[in-house]
C-alpha cells in the first residue's frame, strides 16, 4: 500500500514524465481535484484507472475514505488539476493522515508553475519565498505585502486573471514601482507569455492589454535590495525584538532612527518570520 503524489503537466501534456504515466496506470485508484479535467488527461494517454474526487469542499471526509482504502491494501495516486499536488492545492491533510497511519508516501516529481516561473525570471533562486495567492480583498492584500516589504529573498505569487491588475497596483504601492519582476502567464501553454520589467512597466502592459488578463499567472518579484536599511537598523531591531513584541519594538526604534513606526513594524514582522 502506497500513496503516490504525482505531478501532472501545467499545460503542455508532453511535460508528463514516463514514471508518472507508469504509476497512474498501475495504481488502484486516482484521487483528483477535478475528475472531468483529469479524465481527459488520462484518456489522452490511454489510462483507465478509476477516479475519485478530492478537493477543498470534501477534503476532510475524502481523506478518511482514502486512508481506509490505503490501509485495506490499495495503492492510491493523488493528482491536482495541474502541476505538483499540495502547492496551493488540497492534499496535505491526506499526506499527514497517511503518514500517521503508517502508509508509505512516494513523491513522483514533475511540472510546477512555481519552479518554471523562477527558472526564467533571471532573479536569485538560491533563496526564495513562495506566498501562493494573496488575499482577494485589497486591505488584507496590502497588509500581507507590507509584511513582505523588507524581505530580501525573491518573492513568488500565484494570481487569478481577474485580480492581476489590482495585484500589480498594490505591488507598486507597497514595494515600489522600480522593483524588478517577472509575470508568467499560461506557462507551457499555446499562448504562453513571460514578461520581465519593473513593476510600473508591467502594470502599464496589463492596463494597455499587452499582457492579457486571461489564464493563470505566476508573478516573481525581486527581494528588497536596499542595503541602506542595512546593518544598523537591522541590528537595532533584532536587539529590541529579543526583549519586546514587534509593535513596541517598532515604537522604540522610531524614536532612535526617525523612521516611521509603520515601516519599522513591517521590518520587525519580517525579521520575526525569518527567525
Amino acid at each position: 500500500m502506497s500513496l503516490y503524489i504525482v505531478a501532472t503537466p501545467i499545460g503542455n501534456r508532453e511535460d508528463i514524465t514516463a514514471r508518472a504515466l507508469k504509476v497512474l496506470a498501475s495504481v488502484d485508484l486516482i484521487a483528483a481535484e477535478d475528475t472531468r479535467h483529469s479524465r481527459a488527461l488520462l484518456l489522452h494517454f490511454g489510462i483507465d484507472t478509476p477516479l475519485v474526487a478530492y478537493h477543498d469542499h470534501n477534503e476532510q471526509a475524502a481523506t478518511e475514505k482514502l486512508v481506509e482504502k490505503l490501509l485495506s491494501g490499495l495503492d492510491v495516486a493523488l493528482i491536482s488539476d495541474a502541476g505538483t499536488p499540495l502547492i496551493s492545492d488540497p492534499g496535505y491533510r491526506l499526506v499527514a493522515r497517511a503518514q500517521q497511519a503508517g502508509v508509505q508516501v512516494v513523491p513522483i516529481p514533475g511540472a510546477s508553475a512555481l519552479l518554471a516561473a523562477l527558472s526564467v525570471s533571471g532573479m536569485a533562486t538560491d533563496r526564495f519565498k513562495f506566498e501562493g495567492f494573496l488575499p482577494a480583498k485589497q486591505t488584507a492584500r496590502i497588509h500581507r505585502l507590507e509584511s513582505l516589504q523588507y524581505e530580501t529573498n525573491t518573492l513568488v505569487f500565484y494570481e487569478a486573471p481577474h485580480r492581476i491588475q489590482s495585484m500589480l497596483i498594490d505591488l507598486v504601492t507597497v514595494l515600489g514601482g522600480m522593483r524588478l519582476a517577472t509575470v508568467g502567464r499560461e506557462l507551457t501553454k499555446k499562448f504562453e507569455q513571460v514578461e520581465h520589467a519593473c513593476l510600473t512597466d508591467l502594470l502599464a502592459r496589463v492596463e494597455a492589454g499587452d499582457i492579457l488578463n486571461k489564464g493563470e499567472f505566476v508573478v516573481v518579484v525581486a527581494g528588497n535590495q536596499d542595503t541602506t536599511l542595512g546593518y544598523e537598523t537591522r541590528t537595532l531591531m533584532l536587539a529590541l525584538l529579543a526583549e519586546l513584541p514587534p509593535r513596541k519594538a517598532a515604537r522604540v526604534a522610531q524614536k532612535v532612527t526617525g523612521m516611521s513606526s509603520k515601516d519599522l513594524y513591517a521590518i520587525a514582522i519580517a525579521l520575526k518570520k525569518g527567525e
